[in-house]
């Protein structure tokens, strides 16, 4: 299995001399960072597959720093932001926050400062990419089982028993108890507490629910 790439700041900022300060002062920290002159350069080159955060400037001309952070949230980026300014534009910085925004820090930043809040992003990250691995995880799994399967799954996180969902299906309870246990085997659990924990982080929570939860 390939490796998955190192946390990046990215960092973009229309300042070439801010940039060049940036990425001095996180390489020297030991942290990976690519700067880019402009959202629009970003947006040209970003993977949405690497981890990290962006360090991003607040005020630029044209294609600005709340207009990026807007862009990657309709591309469903969950991408920490770290915003800069140099204005200190209260408004502004209230709807980077509503936006989503990771950290709001004035300009000129120091190591003191910006180097916290670049890792505490970068742990963010990790924790919400490790969060959606596993809920796609659970997905997959579901996606194996065949439509009996996962009407029975949808009755047995609901509660109940074999003999009543052979009543409610149709079948017989030797039937529920085979496809009972391909659907333990498949989902990779133990318990029906376990499948029930994970089919409810999927929204999956009663006999009616799998449904529109698919």
């Amino acid at each position: 299995m390939p490796s998955s790439p190192s946390p990046t700041v990215f960092v973009v900022d229309d300042d070439a001399a801010i940039r060049k300060a940036v990425l001095r002062l996180l390489r020297s920290a030991g942290i990976a960072a690519a700067a880019f002159a402009s959202p629009t350069e970003f947006l040209a080159q970003y993977d949405p597959n690497t981890p990290g955060c962006l360090m991003l400037d607040l005020e630029m001309p044209g294609f600005n720093g709340l207009q990026l952070q807007t862009a990657l949230a309709e591309k469903g980026s969950s991408l920490p932001i770290i915003f800069l300014t140099g204005h200190g534009d209260v408004s502004k910085s209230v709807q980077a926050m509503k936006g989503g925004a990771f950290d709001f820090l004035t300009k000129p930043v120091n190591a003191k400062n910006l180097l916290p809040a670049i890792r505490a992003a970068i742990e963010r990250d990790a924790v919400a990419r490790g969060e959606q691995a596993k809920f796609s995880e659970i997905h997959a799994r579901l996606d194996t089982l065949t439509p009996r399967e996962r009407e029975v799954l949808q009755h047995v996180v609901a509660g109940k028993m074999n003999k009543q969902i052979a009543g409610d299906l149709g079948i017989t309870e030797a039937t529920v108890k085979m496809h009972r246990a391909r659907v333990m085997a498949k989902m990779k659990v133990q318990s029906v507490a376990e499948l029930a924990r994970l089919t409810e982080r999927c929204g999956i929570r009663g006999t009616n629910s799998l449904k529109s939860a698919a």
